[in-house]
């Protein structure tokens, strides 16, 4: 009896995903993608547009120097396209339909009162004002990069479409045909570059956690890519996007204390580690935000095989997260 009612359970299991065979020489592809640029950048009562008005950072400025980024820390594995930039004189509506006025935003952002809830943004009107969902459907676009500022209600990273899970925050409900994942990244004008691969550090933290959650213990690289001194004493490797090897706490990367790191063994010999473990610093990864973050993105493997399904290549899934194995 214990044998049929093991046999009836198992017709209802879920079929588990036919996983690529291990390989020494499959070749590190590089990953494009396509992306819509969407600015928040309202006409304030000045005159001026907000990022005018308030002396903030050119978009233009940041994209240049984020793309640049990216493709250096990636070593070219990683290309993006801005497909098509729309700017916007508007404050983006609530999930309550709320919206700014030049006015009252100042209000806000001066202290006199407090920011409206919900603070969350209506990512479905956006997606129906641009015709996003059919537009990634027929593959003109691969993903959404928008840019707003301080109590704008965007996630730096949220994930939509049919599988899509978290990525460094709760996915994107209805939003299936789509047809596949795709990423919706929200950056701020207030804020440099640093921030901004701070955003693109916690969608890649998600994702590739995702990628490796079938696999547990040694064959959990990426458990093992993320270990700093603190959490795993005497075992660090790259650490996260907020700790450094040697970090004792968030963003505490210009902690002066030398650690032993395998980082450089991450670097030159993944997948065939070579026990590298050296002393390390905040002289490595430059004590600040941009650098760390770039230095940390750096040490994302990028070569040639694959083992228990996952390339080696970590950009292929950052920046399509449609080819993670759920």
């Amino acid at each position: 009896m214990q044998n049929f009612f093991s046999a009836f359970f198992n017709l209802f299991k879920p079929a588990q995903p036919k996983l690529p065979p291990d390989s020494e020489t499959e070749p590190a592809q590089i990953t494009r993608s396509k992306v819509l640029l969407i600015v928040y950048d309202p006409v304030m009562d000045t005159g001026e547009k907000l990022s005018q008005q308030q002396a903030w950072y050119r978009t233009s400025d940041l994209i240049t120097g984020f793309l640049l980024d990216m493709m250096q820390v990636s070593a070219g594995m990683a290309r993006y396209e801005i497909a098509e930039r729309v700017e916007l004189n508007e404050f983006p509506a609530k999930t309550d339909c709320f919206r700014y006025t030049p006015q009252s935003y100042m209000n806000v952002l001066r202290g006199t009162v407090a920011p409206h809830m919900p603070q969350e943004v209506d990512y479905h009107a956006i997606f129906a004002q641009f015709n996003i969902l059919q537009r990634v459907a027929r593959n003109e676009i691969d993903e959404v990069w928008i840019f707003g500022f301080p109590h704008a209600g965007f996630y730096e990273s949220v994930m939509g479409g049919p599988g899509a899970f978290w990525c460094n925050a709760p996915s994107l409900k209805n939003t299936d045909s789509a047809g596949r994942r795709f990423v919706v990244m929200g950056f701020s004008y207030e804020r440099f570059i640093g921030e901004m691969l701070e955003a693109y550090g916690h969608r890649a933290e998600s994702i590739m956690d995702k990628t490796f959650s079938r696999l547990s213990g040694d064959a959990n690289l990426w458990k093992r890519f993320i270990r700093y001194e603190k959490s795993a004493p005497g075992q660090a490797a790259c650490g996260n996007i907020h700790f450094a090897p040697n970090s004792q706490q968030d963003y505490d990367w210009n902690n002066p204390t030398p650690v032993k790191s395998e980082c450089y063994d991450w670097l030159y010999n993944f997948p065939n580690f070579k026990g590298d473990v050296r002393v390390v610093g905040p002289a490595e990864w430059g004590g600040e935000i941009r650098a760390h973050h770039k230095w940390w993105l750096n040490h994302f493997p990028r070569t040639a095989g694959r083992k228990n399904g996952v390339t080696h290549n970590w950009w292929r899934y950052v920046v399509n997260p449609q080819n993670v194995i759920v």
